[in-house]
């Protein structure tokens, strides 16, 4: 794992000493992503400067040292990421007899730009099974390329201002270009209101995009770009296999799903277990992570370290079922329990781990653990995307129920209902009936189910259940008219169910620009790599290809992870509702974060940038407060946004 950075000035701006110093800059912003080794190439006549930061897993040796040139000299890279099957590749390579390489060391980095300069980009990327993101430099086409993975695991920003085409592992990176301009995209963060992340290909900034996942992005070094609209679009080189939609298919049993998919899960974890230093894996306690650590243990002659995290408050803290399910593994077990204290030590980090607003509250956790991991090791595996690629989310197996149980409504009592529910005191429901109803937050319960109740359609729940729509609106004081992930995709979805529909779409929104973002930014600020099995390209294309009853079966998500789960655990282990990475901000917001809180949602602080309609926020914090309504998300994306402001504009 690295950082990765460059830029092209056909324009000479700055003489070539003055570039080389700016690269300089830029790459040391990128110390933590790759704190083992400094890199920097340039080209005088091409105008092409190039960074690097490396993090050592694969040839510790000076050979994995990057930027790196193909054997020919024509190519160079920069690469951030992991080629699992690099050594497969090399051999292949190695048994061709049309021409022949001078291998100088073994890193996987070597392996991959001499397939390119044999095959060329595109064969080359279809043989990678890895998480990446890179750039390549053709010297004799004078053309520069830039690819990410398919899953979106290793990011990539690149933008346009004054006529240079940047391009960096972080954004951070780029703001320290002398022709940057850090002006904020509104219209994005509009939309980090909506979904608690800016959703790709958007970033905070105009005229600065991620590269989507599964793109290849094809720069000219002979053309003049004046504006980001002049940068050709993306290409995908790989998009999500179409579902199979035969979902009464008898030419696969349950069986044979179930060993096709160990073999495979097997296979993944396996490749990604090789590293030349210490390896771990996070473990939650949920079926995915404890699949993923069960098969490394059984892959390890001795004990695996496994990192878990819990909470001191009730309702939170999963750390006691990890353990548990550690002890019987025999992994050798690492836990922290985090406080409200622990969560106010993180928050004035988060602007600087996070370079763009980002208000998932997990973050925290993540961080911490990540921080507790990097002590012990420098590799960990997780679990994530089994819930996207095998049917795991509540919402996958509620939202037709729901749907149901709404068309018996009147459509002329919705919006009343929902009115009525929405203005009930929270709080005090869920003091006087979670003994009741043997349910915890009743009342918050009954704030979801208004938040859908006057919905029109099954896409239109999913969508309700996935945004924070009701209230951007009344934050920003107006409705902007923008592109919207989810509408977009579900529009063009070629899942017949609405099940396989909120996985696919999942899998290319939440997935890649939550999920891994929250993760690879945290991992990265400790300097630790994380690794993603289950999202090994054949099990993203077996998920694909198997009945959904395999999948979401009798209400329950995840059928064929927990069959194969069995056979390492007992049932009674991980038999249990599914309980996400929560993060008790609602109660911290009222304690030791509230003074901290209090100061960036002040009216002064909010009227500052120019952005908010100040009353609706002053007034969610108010209520917030005094507890008769439970407005944590809306506030933490604020809040998020107001720190992240503070460090960067």
């Amino acid at each position: 794992m690295c950082g990765i950075v460059g830029f092209i000035d056909r324009n000479s701006n700055f003489d070539n000493l003055k570039c080389q110093k700016v690269i300089q800059e830029m790459t040391n912003t990128l110390t933590h992503r790759g704190p083992d080794n400094f890199g920097m190439w340039h080209e005088k006549n091409l105008r092409v400067f190039l960074g690097h930061t490396r993090l050592s897993i694969i040839d510790l040796s000076k050979h994995g040292n990057q930027p790196m040139l193909s054997n020919n000299n024509n190519l160079v890279i920069t690469f951030n990421g992991e080629i699992y099957n690099h050594k497969e590749i090399r051999k292949e390579l190695k048994n061709q007899n049309s021409q022949k390489v001078n291998w100088r060391g073994n890193s996987d980095t070597e392996t991959l730009i001499n397939a390119i300069q044999i095959w060329g980009l595109k064969k080359t990327l279809t043989k990678c099974r890895g998480m990446f993101a890179f750039s390549l430099l053709d010297r004799k086409l004078r053309k520069m390329y830039l690819c990410r993975d398919r899953a979106g695991e290793k990011p990539l920003y690149y933008g346009l201002h004054n006529k240079v085409f940047f391009f960096a592992s972080e954004l951070n990176a780029l703001t320290k270009h002398p022709l940057f301009v850090n002006e904020i995209d509104r219209n994005a963060l509009y939309l980090q209101f909506k979904y608690s992340y800016v959703p790709s290909p958007f970033s905070i900034y105009k005229d600065v995009k991620k590269l989507e996942s599964g793109k290849l992005l094809e720069i000219s070094l002979d053309s003049e770009y004046i504006s980001i609209s002049d940068i050709p679009l993306p290409i995908s080189y790989w998009a999500l296999p179409e579902v199979n939609n035969d979902f009464d298919r008898e030419d696969i049993s349950s069986s044979q799903a179930r060993e096709k998919l160990k073999y495979l899960l097997t296979q993944s974890v396996s490749e990604q277990m090789i590293s030349d230093v210490p390896i771990g894996a996070f473990l939650s306690g949920g079926i995915d992570s404890s699949l993923i650590v069960a098969l490394m243990q059984s892959l390890s002659l001795s004990p695996i370290n496994t990192f878990t995290i819990g909470f001191e408050e009730d309702g939170y803290n999963e750390a006691d079922h990890a353990e548990r399910i550690a002890s019987y593994l025999g992994t050798r077990h690492n836990k922290l329990l985090v406080s409200s204290s622990d969560a106010l030590n993180v928050i004035e980090k988060l602007p600087y781990v996070y370079d763009e607003p980002f208000s998932d509250s997990s973050q925290i956790p993540t961080y911490l653990i990540s921080n507790l991991t990097k002590q012990k090791v420098d590799v960990c595996l997780s679990g994530d995307g089994g819930d996207e690629l095998f049917g795991g989310y509540n919402r996958y197996f509620l939202v037709s129920k729901l749907w149901k149980n709404i068309n018996y409504l009147p459509k002329g009592v919705r919006p009343t209902l929902a009115l009525l529910l929405k203005n009930l005191p929270t709080n005090l429901i869920n003091i006087s009936l979670s003994n009741i109803l043997k349910t915890p937050l009743p009342g918050d319960k009954l704030q979801k189910i208004a938040k859908l109740i006057d919905s029109n359609s099954l896409d239109e729940i999913y969508y309700r259940l996935v945004t924070n729509g009701n209230n951007v609106g009344e934050i920003f004081g107006n409705n902007l008219d923008l592109y919207e992930p989810f509408k977009e995709l579900s529009r063009f979805s070629n899942s017949k169910s609405i099940e396989q529909k909120m996985m696919e779409i999942d899998f290319q929104t939440y997935l890649t620009d939550d999920i891994l973002v929250k993760v690879d930014r945290a991992a990265m600020h400790n300097s630790l790599e994380t690794r993603v099995p289950f999202l090994d390209k054949r099990i993203i294309e077996f998920s694909r290809n198997i009945p959904l009853n395999m999948k979401i079966r009798n209400g329950n998500g995840k059928f064929i992870l927990k069959s194969l789960l069995e056979d390492y655990l007992p049932k009674q282990f991980f038999d249990r509702p599914k309980q996400g990475f929560g993060v008790p901000i609602d109660s911290w917001l009222r304690t030791d974060l509230r003074e901290w809180a209090e100061d960036l949602l002040s009216e002064e602080s909010l009227k500052k940038n120019d952005i908010f309609n100040t009353m609706p926020i002053r007034r969610y914090w108010s209520e917030h407060l005094s507890k008769r309504r439970n407005w944590q998300h809306e506030i933490w994306a604020v809040l998020m946004f107001q720190s992240w402001s503070r460090a960067h504009l």
